[in-house]
């Protein structure tokens, strides 16, 4: 397991600020199963929504709420969350 340097990282945050917010990486991962089915239910319900919306602004979320102050990551949170096609 790969260890992380807070200190790069932290650097790498602050340097984030002057990224363009149309710059994107996309990235692989595993999804329990139940939270799959959560995800797809939810997006049957709201189809202004999806997978790519609801996973950015679930990883905003958890990151403003787990202390990190960047404008753009809480830009990025209100938009999908209360931008005009939100529901």
């Amino acid at each position: 397991m790969k260890n992380i340097d807070f200190a790069e990282q932290k650097s790498s945050i602050e340097s984030f600020e002057v990224l363009e917010s149309e710059d994107t990486i996309s990235f692989q991962t595993e999804i329990p199963k139940p939270i799959q089915q959560a995800m797809m239910v939810y997006i049957e319900k709201y189809p202004n929504w999806d997978q790519y919306r609801l996973l950015q602004a679930a990883l905003a979320g958890f990151l403003i709420q787990n202390g990190i102050s960047s404008r753009l990551i809480t830009r990025l949170y209100v938009g999908n969350m209360f931008g005009s096609h939100s529901f």
